[in-house]
């Protein structure tokens, strides 16, 4: 039976924990350079809502701009039939 100390040596095991460890330590840069991108953009949503512009606004252009041209008429012709259908139109 092998010891701890015998175990921790063994190379396979040594590379393993390094490897571990080497992810973990990628993910935890990742996380924290994840918040700071997340705090500026929140910073330039808090410059344009100080300079006149509707926050809300920006964030459905934004939402919008990331999807596929069809996709996005799909969901504006939906949208339209349903505001139709309510007498919103």
């Amino acid at each position: 039976m092998a010891t701890a100390a015998a175990v921790k040596d063994e190379p396979a095991t040594r590379f393993a924990k390094d490897q571990l460890k080497a992810i973990i330590e990628r993910i935890e840069r990742l996380e924290e350079e994840k918040k700071a991108i997340s705090d500026d953009i929140r910073d330039v949503y808090a410059e344009a809502k100080g300079n006149g512009y509707d926050v809300k606004a920006l964030r459905t252009i934004v939402r919008m701009r990331k999807q596929d041209a069809n996709e996005r008429a799909e969901q504006e012709t939906i949208l339209e039939t349903y505001l139709q259908a309510l007498g919103m139109l």
